[in-house]
């Protein structure tokens, strides 16, 4: 089985009928790890489909594959991909990685200005953010949206968050934050002219001294 063997689309109308699936599939998930989880109703799920912010995977013989949303946070300046779920009969085919990297292209089209972030404690998926472009970051440098934070009031680990005065948890965070990125990417073109310019005089020496060597000769 290969990645090929799937088809990752964004979420519509016609897939409702797999909320209900998706969220038992999120639950036991999150059960079997022995991690909290933000729990969300089928007809929360059903709703980011209606929206056009999911994206859900099928295997070529139609089985339902895999799952993840967009959210969006203080007016739409953060963004958040959620719920993450990969069918259990498809795991260790890299879907994970590719509804991530489509989910993350959708919502840098829908919203490009948008910092996007995430709360884990997996592994695999501190792996795939880093190779987005995901920064670990303080839980400060996220969203302060209270309707945010009051989604993990269902989690296990509730109660270790207030605790900690919601300062840290048993998630990590981390954060891609377009502006940075627009900012890095810059600085590396700058670093690039400049090495081109400097290769650029480094090869007129040399062909000045290649002459000067030729007319020594003569």
């Amino acid at each position: 089985m290969t990645i090929q063997d799937f088809d990752i689309i964004v979420a519509s109308a016609q897939h409702i009928d797999y909320a209900q699936q998706i969220c038992d599939e999120m639950a036991e998930s999150a059960k079997a790890r022995g991690t909290g989880i933000a729990q969300r109703s089928p007809e929360y799920v059903a709703d980011k489909m209606l929206e056009g912010k999911a994206v859900i995977a099928f295997h070529k013989d139609g089985t339902w594959a895999g799952f993840c949303y967009i959210e969006t946070w203080s007016h739409g300046d953060f963004v958040a991909n959620s719920g993450l779920i990969v069918n259990p009969i498809f795991r260790k085919a890299g879907l994970a990685k590719a509804i991530k990297e489509r989910i993350f292209k959708l919502s840098r089209t829908k919203y490009p200005n948008a910092k996007i972030f995430g709360l884990t404690t997996g592994l695999a998926v501190m792996k795939i953010n880093s190779e987005l472009g995901y920064e670990p970051v303080t839980y400060s440098e996220l969203t302060q949206d209270e309707e945010f934070w009051a989604g993990c009031k269902s989690c296990v680990n509730y109660d270790i968050l207030m605790s900690k005065g919601r300062k840290n948890c048993m998630c990590t965070a981390m954060l891609f934050d377009p502006a940075e990125k627009a900012k890095e990417l810059e600085e590396k073109s700058k670093e690039m002219v400049r090495k081109a310019n400097l290769f650029g005089r480094i090869e007129k020496v040399l062909k000045s001294f290649s002459q000067d060597l030729k007319f020594l000769s003569t």
